[in-house]
């Protein structure tokens, strides 16, 4: 028998209607400033990167500008990389991880690779510590043509000039212990549904593309973030979070289907990070470094594959 957990908004069976969901919203209160952890720090990196609003997003409770960085002197000869976080507001290793990338390893690509980072997808989510946006509705199922959903439809404009030409796009999550806790029973609570009792798996994994899957990037990504924080093992029936795990630390989802950010270009290589804050094991610092490390070792292999495949077809 499935025990539904109280949720205190709603009533059981029954899908939210725009009450609901504004009872929700009022429960949402600020705890922490997307201008002081995240404007702030991209005001740093002006004299070094390109850094422009991409969007706005606009709710009652007021607006949030977007922003994107850009490599200096953009080149169309160059492989193109995207990078994405805080999709998920909540997820705060996504946010500053991507923030980290910038500060302290990209001006190693310069004349390499154009890198585009976008490192604050959902900030109205940031600053109030949640995985929705202010309409209740989840940015990361919501990457698809005709998007209403006002952080995802500015992502995709921001990238539709060279979804094509997309090399790497790696999207920055975490898993959360909140996820089983709030997420779910609120996600339940929302469409009316019985909740469903899962886990949550201690350590770093990753979500490959079912569609295109690159099985050996995602083994060297993982190889990376495991010298900077465990990686997750599988449960009891060889899954994590309910998917079976294709090799250690690694499941697949079918990305574009379920609209989700990493499926959002045509990029040969594409992953989406999961750390995890929670573990005893683990600490803020680790979280971030983890995200930087995924970041590097995605670009580095993406990139050193592009070469050899040029110099076989120049051979």
């Amino acid at each position: 028998m499935t025990i539904r957990p109280f949720y205190p908004i709603g009533t059981p069976g029954q899908c939210w209607g725009d009450v609901e969901i504004a009872a929700w919203r009022s429960r949402q209160s600020l705890q922490r400033s997307y201008a002081a952890d995240v404007l702030r720090r991209l005001d740093d990196l002006r004299t070094q990167f390109d850094v422009a609003e991409y969007g706005r997003l606009e709710y009652p409770s007021g607006s949030y500008l977007l922003f994107a960085i850009r490599s200096h002197g953009w080149r169309d000869d160059l492989p193109t990389v995207l990078v994405t976080g805080g999709v998920h507001g909540y997820e705060t290793s996504g946010v500053h991880g991507a923030l980290q990338f910038v500060e302290t390893k990209a001006a190693g690509y310069a004349g390499r690779a154009n890198l585009l980072v976008a490192p604050c997808v959902s900030p109205w989510g940031y600053e109030r510590i949640h995985r929705w946006n202010a309409n209740a509705v989840d940015p990361n199922r919501s990457f698809h043509e005709h998007s209403t959903v006002q952080e995802s439809a500015a992502v995709m404009r921001l990238v539709a000039p060279v979804r094509e030409r997309m090399l790497v796009h790696i999207d920055l999550h975490e898993t959360t212990d909140s996820d089983e806790s709030e997420f779910r029973p609120a996600l339940a609570a929302r469409d009316g549904k019985a909740f469903e009792p899962g886990g949550i798996p201690d350590g770093f994994y990753l979500v490959d593309d079912s569609a295109h899957p690159q099985p050996e990037f995602q083994r060297v990504i993982i190889e990376a973030v495991a010298r900077v924080t465990h990686i997750a093992p599988a449960d009891e029936r060889g899954a994590i979070i309910g998917s079976p795990m294709v090799a250690p630390g690694i499941i697949q989802y079918p990305l574009r289907q379920l609209g989700l950010c990493a499926g959002i270009t045509d990029a040969p290589y594409k992953t989406t990070t999961e750390v995890y804050p929670d573990s005893p094991r683990a600490t803020p610092a680790q979280c971030n470094a983890a995200q930087v490390a995924a970041v590097c070792a995605a670009i580095d292999f993406a990139m050193a594959q592009r070469a050899a495949s040029a110099a076989h077809v120049d051979a």
